[in-house]
């Protein structure tokens, strides 16, 4: 039998006001862990080698890529959360939340395993080559091993969300970036360890990650359930019936960038350096956005339980007119520091000009990548994961490859830039579409959130 709770919070009250509160804690924790890979950045550009940060830009790609997997996860385990709250099933939310967790660590230690033992080759076909393959390759052999722990602290910061409990998710990788920033300095330069340093500081922040994600879950949200194998074998269906589609969403993003990395590299390493400077300041500057999909999630997720439509609709325009404010506050913010960004970073010549790309006109259409955020949060706590896995993947492949080539035919290194995000304003409008229609037609949840005997059923099912 269910244990009675009090309903969600997101089912009462404005759910612009949810929104934002949600997406601005959860924008802190996460610029909070792109800060440091910023500042991580500099350090290393410091040092004065082109290949050091050249490395960097290239196991960013990697390390972007294995992150996916735990965004996935932390999707799957979160939708699963906040529905059950919305219905005021606490029983079902601790279930999900350990089971959870679980089966995602055992997934990351698979797919850290396959991924370490296949490194050299897979920054070979991003393109590096000599001394940078091999520093590339170093940097990723020490941090890819701490994936599982990377897997707990997103898993666990969806948790947290799920509940509403906005500033202790937004701590879990304040504390994290907290630790790689006190440690970035003294390993990169007192130790005199450069790339290495990096490493090893990138790895102890994964630690604390995992730590503060789960102490909290302990303390104040119930705890875990005792993990069973029966119940983790018939878990493994409703999470990965989430969690697949959305790792798969997730992945198309890293694919992409890794044709684009690529695609730089045949420019030289002041190209990829560039890249390299874009790529990092797009989290720090848009990290509101990033946040968005999994801060409004919740919102959706609760209402969605709770059998609130009329919410889910209105949370879902909030979360567009959300997006279009920080697009025209940061653009703007952007555009007028364009100078004392490249500087910060002492880029000159084709970096200093794909930078300033980036702080112009480009900035401004990552409105519709916002889109896309907003759109797959509605299609992942909605039973239809896989509509966002469509648009994803459609936007990073048909949407990014074929502009990429043609464009950087034609103007070189900043045509390759500018192809990639041309792709973004056509399936933002198609996601915006498909959202839309699912939100007319969600998918059909099971009779039940539990069988007799207490276990989690399917949450979604994925038939039309």
């Amino acid at each position: 039998m269910a244990e009675p709770a009090q309903q969600g919070k997101f089912v009462t009250g404005n759910t612009f006001r949810h929104i934002t509160t949600m997406s601005l804690t959860a924008s802190v924790g996460l610029m909070a862990v792109f800060s440091v890979d910023f500042i991580s950045m500099i350090f290393i550009a410091m040092l004065g080698r082109a290949e050091l940060a050249a490395a960097v830009g290239y196991a960013g790609a990697i390390l972007f890529f294995t992150a996916s997997f735990g965004i996935g996860m932390g999707i799957a385990v979160g939708a699963l959360v906040a529905r059950a709250l919305g219905a005021r099933d606490t029983l079902a939310a601790r279930r999900a939340s350990s089971h959870g967790i679980v089966i995602g660590t055992g997934f990351g230690v698979v797919f850290a395993a396959v991924i370490w033992a296949f490194l050299s080759p897979l920054v070979t076909l991003l393109g590096a080559t000599g001394e940078t393959h091999d520093l590339t390759v170093h940097y990723l052999a020490i941090i890819v091993p701490s994936q599982p722990l990377l897997m707990v602290g997103m898993i666990g910061g969806a948790i947290l969300r799920s509940h509403g409990d906005a500033r202790r998710s937004m701590m879990v990788t304040v504390w994290g970036a907290l630790a790689n920033a006190a440690l970035d300095p003294v390993l990169i330069f007192w130790m005199d360890l450069d790339l290495t340093g990096a490493a090893i500081a990138s790895v102890a922040s994964r630690v604390v990650i995992a730590v503060m994600a789960i102490v909290p879950i302990l303390r104040h949200h119930g705890g875990f359930d005792r993990p069973s194998v029966p119940g983790l074998l018939e878990d493994l269906r409703p999470v990965f019936a989430i969690g697949l589609p959305a790792i798969l969403t997730q992945v198309a993003t890293p694919i992409g960038q890794a044709f684009v990395t690529r695609a730089m590299a045949q420019f030289g390493e002041a190209a990829v350096a560039g890249m390299a400077i874009t790529g990092r300041l797009t989290p720090v500057a848009f990290g509101v956005l990033f946040a968005l999909s999994g801060a409004i999630g919740p919102v959706i997720g609760q209402n969605y339980g709770a059998k609130r439509m009329d919410r889910v609709r209105r949370a879902f325009l909030d979360g567009l007119v959300f997006t279009g404010l920080v697009i025209l506050l940061v653009s703007g913010l952007l555009f007028v520091l364009r100078g004392p960004i490249a500087d910060l970073f002492s880029a000159t010549g084709l970096t200093r000009d794909l930078v300033f790309l980036f702080c112009g006109p480009l900035s401004l259409l990552f409105f519709f990548n916002g889109v896309i955020f907003v759109s797959n949060a509605v299609c992942n706590n909605l039973g239809r994961p896989f509509q966002s896995t469509l648009v994803n993947w459609g936007r990073h492949t048909v949407g990014t490859i074929p502009f990429v080539i043609w464009l950087g035919a034609w103007y070189g290194a900043p045509g390759v830039l500018v192809g990639q995000a041309v792709g973004g304003v056509i399936f933002g409008a198609w996601a915006l579409w498909m959202a839309l229609k699912v939100i007319e037609k969600p998918g059909r949840a099971e009779k039940g959130l539990f069988d007799r005997e207490g276990r989690l059923m399917a949450l979604f099912n994925l038939r039309k």
